[in-house]
């Protein structure tokens, strides 16, 4: 059996993905090369040959990948924030722009001893089980409406528990419930959300279209249906001093800083750009009450 050159078996799959218009073909075709090997992307050029069935396998793989199955449902995996974070069908897969959302929040809590944080529609539990790895003595629950991000949320918090994280208290609940969280009201230290906001009928790649739910991905006509919820629930739920982090469709970067600025008991209102450039998160902290 004859081994076979790893970075031409790359370059074909480059090609490959190209063709198809994912849009980052290299990328992909050395995440999915490490996947079946089983070292990480850094590690790819310590393995200059492989066996020819590592080939096919690479070659099969890229094709379901040319078919626009998201790269994290072939490899069973996303990340954020140092955590690993099984998804599949069935909950949105969470995208590296929220790492910045994620930063903002635990840059809010330095200072803060066992803070409480709550991570509003959870999905996987990404924002909610990156903030517990961070902050092992801080207090985080996590709330989601959908059954089946609800079972995949559940999987990932046994799994990080297991591995020796401070464990996330999960809520089945609907940010829409004015009485969510009520034993928290005025108590919370930091409300993150990644909330369902694509404007509907916006055109998204198939990815998104096909794999994500479309209620994860989706926020009505406005794409705003969930974030006028989750501007309410976060002004009850803080404690004066709090603060509130919600990320956003790019074309919110006016009207999600204005939901904040209407709350009057919300203030130091910003809006936060991802890495491109382009809107992506809003923040606010509980106006303290005056001495």
């Amino acid at each position: 059996m004859t081994r076979q050159p790893l970075r031409l078996a790359i370059l074909e799959a480059e090609r490959r993905l190209s063709a198809a218009g994912v849009a980052s073909p290299r990328t992909d075709a050395e995440l999915l090369a490490a996947h079946l090997l089983g070292v990480e992307r850094t590690k790819l050029m310590m393995v200059p040959l492989v066996d020819p069935p590592v080939v096919e396998a690479l070659h099969a793989l890229v094709q379901r990948r040319a078919e626009r199955i998201p790269l994290q449902h072939l490899v069973g995996s996303a990340h954020l924030g140092g955590v690993e974070l099984s998804v599949g069908p069935g909950v949105f897969v969470p995208r590296p722009e929220t790492e910045l959302l994620l930063a903002w929040g635990l840059s809010l809590l330095d200072g803060v001893e066992r803070p409480v944080v709550v991570d509003l529609c959870t999905g996987t539990g990404a924002l909610a089980l990156a903030t517990a790895h961070a902050r092992p003595d801080a207090q985080v629950h996590a709330v989601e409406l959908e059954p089946h991000a609800l079972a995949w949320a559940r999987h990932n918090m046994d799994q990080q528990a297991a591995a020796g994280d401070t464990p996330v208290r999960l809520y089945s609940g609907d940010v829409c419930d004015p009485t969510l969280l009520m034993e928290l009201e005025g108590l919370v230290d930091l409300v993150l959300c990644n909330p369902p906001y694509v404007p509907e009928g916006t055109p998204v790649p198939p990815e998104v279209r096909d794999h994500d739910p479309h209620d994860a991905v989706f926020g009505g006509r406005d794409g705003l249906d969930v974030v006028r919820h989750v501007v309410g629930c976060a002004a009850r739920l803080l404690r004066p001093g709090g603060g509130v982090a919600i990320e956003h469709d790019d074309t919110h970067g006016g009207s999600v800083p204005a939901l904040l600025k209407a709350r009057r008991v919300l203030s130091d209102v910003e809006d936060h750009p991802d890495l491109a450039g382009r809107p992506r998160f809003a923040t606010a902290r509980r106006t303290a009450p005056e001495l």
